[in-house]
């Protein structure tokens, strides 16, 4: 039998494994919006685990890790960088989160955040901003997948097939088990992943220059060497400055807890204590990333100018000698890789663009059943329209990665001061919020007129700010009872606040 069929038959079957998995976890919550989107706030540390370290670490990581390491060097440790501190903020605001959402019923992000200031108009720009955000990181997810199965099947399975059937499995258990489905095929999936990354992260080096020290010695005294200087190559191919290194950990650092998808999962948690010890805990999944990067390196010598750098992992595979059965492994280890982000982006746009876009707006509340068939329709129409730019467009991964950070970076001072400023108010949360989305935006389509060369969220972050403070003060502060619940406060603090 043929390599690229074996390969196709080991996809196939993890296929059919995690679509099992996923529709038998729809019998562990209850037929309610709370059960579909907040699993009835019933996970525990192992789900969540793995829940928040694979629905981040995607075909990002495990295609575009490899491609900035294999096109940029040390660029690539930025992705290191900022996933170890990336979760601080959620030791604090999640346990927080999770007591509120469990006291007033909140599934997602955006309800947290209206009922703290009041304003409802805000909620319809966070939902409009994160389904707009979670298009391309969607997008991203499935052309992953088509990437790797078109590659290993030698060009016999075109792109806009393998990221049809990958994504059609993570529809069916999406639409049939909400969020519970999403976290135990994470936790699947995230061991899979676990295992096949170490694999190639220490058979690639040792294969093709006889070890990960011999690399990474043949790299330096090469023409290449400067790739291993920090901060690495930019895009262009030149040195990468330290204000594009260092605003590109920033960004993705701020944004990286805020991702609402991401942030939900304080609701779902069984407790705050285990929410608490799973943030504790989540840097070690760092671990994962560095055998991903280590793939990437293994081909800078050995297979220079692969265009795109992106799919440099399914292109070794197709060069060095492996089993077809090992080979269906790492492509389906791969595809879990998107497969477990995707799955959580899907469900939490849908669940964000009903409860936060829809039901504000209409006169008349949504019966529960009603809100979950609309949640289920939008899944539907989001990966429609995601898969239409997946086919259609040809962006770098970790490109668009970044775009989508800029946007979702703007939530994270929104998100501080409704716990730790209780002078912020509603207005002042909304004019922020869109002033650093408009900077961003901004910045991102005319690059060339930034005074900085830093990434374009930063500039969104200091016009967020400033607009955030001011008009804050500005406004009239919310009343004492709802500050009290958020941040504490006693009667002690009412002068100041009234000041």
């Amino acid at each position: 039998m043929e390599t690229w069929l074996v390969v196709l038959i080991v996809c196939g079957a993890y296929l059919a494994a995690t679509l099992a998995m996923g529709l038998a976890s729809s019998r562990t919550i209850t037929n309610t919006v709370t059960g579909y989107v907040a699993a009835d706030r019933t996970m525990n540390v192992l789900v969540l685990y793995f829940v928040l370290g694979a629905s981040v670490f995607s075909s990002f990581a495990f295609l575009g890790g490899p491609g900035w390491a294999y096109s940029r060097g040390a660029a690539a440790f930025y992705i290191l960088a900022f996933g170890t501190v990336g979760m601080v903020p959620m030791y604090f605001i999640g346990p927080r989160a999770r007591r509120l959402g469990a006291r007033f019923n909140f599934v997602t992000q955006a309800e947290l955040l209206v009922h703290r200031f009041g304003n409802h108009p805000l909620g319809v720009v966070l939902a409009l901003v994160s389904v707009a955000a979670f298009i391309p990181y969607l997008t991203l997810q499935m052309k992953g997948a088509g990437y790797i199965l078109s590659v290993i099947s030698e060009g016999r399975i075109p792109e806009w097939i393998g990221a049809l059937v990958t994504y059609g499995v993570v529809l069916v258990y999406v639409l049939t088990s909400g969020v519970m489905g999403v976290g135990w095929t994470n936790t699947f999936q995230g061991i899979f992943m676990l295992v096949i990354a170490w694999f190639l992260g220490l058979y690639l080096p040792w294969k093709l220059h006889g070890g990960v020290s011999e690399m990474f010695s043949k790299i330096e005294t090469s023409d290449l060497g400067a790739m291993l200087s920090a901060p690495g190559l930019a895009a262009s191919g030149e040195p990468w400055t330290w204000w594009g290194y260092t605003s590109a950990v920033v960004v993705s650092a701020v944004g990286f807890s805020m991702w609402p998808h991401f942030f939900m999962k304080s609701y779902a948690a069984k407790s705050e204590k285990s929410f608490r010890l799973t943030v504790v805990l989540y840097p070690t999944f760092q671990i994962f990333l560095v055998p991903i990067l280590l793939i990437g390196f293994s081909g800078i010598l050995a297979f220079p100018d692969v265009s795109p750098a992106d799919t440099i992992v399914p292109y070794l595979l197709t060069q060095i000698e492996l089993p077809a059965v090992i080979v269906g492994l790492v492509c389906a280890g791969t595809l879990a890789a998107s497969m477990s982000t995707g799955d959580a982006i899907l469900h939490g746009a849908a669940s964000i663009g009903i409860r936060d876009a829809l039901v504000p707006l209409l006169k008349r509340p949504l019966s529960d059943e009603k809100q979950r068939f609309y949640i289920r329709a939008t899944v539907v129409l989001l990966g429609i329209a995601a898969y239409y730019f997946a086919v259609v467009s040809d962006v770098s991964l970790v490109a668009l990665l970044l775009g989508s950070y800029g946007a979702i970076a703007q939530i994270f001072p929104i998100c501080f001061a409704a716990f730790y400023w209780p002078r912020a108010t509603g207005v002042g949360a909304l004019a922020g919020l869109c002033a650093g989305i408009l900077v961003s935006a901004f910045f991102l389509a005319v690059p060339d007129l930034r005074p900085l060369p830093v990434h374009e969220g930063v500039y969104g972050l200091v016009a967020n700010l400033v607009c955030l403070v001011v008009v804050s003060l500005l406004t009239e502060p919310e009343p004492l009872s709802k500050l009290r619940v958020y941040s504490g406060l006693g009667d002690q603090d009412s002068k100041w606040l009234r000041d």
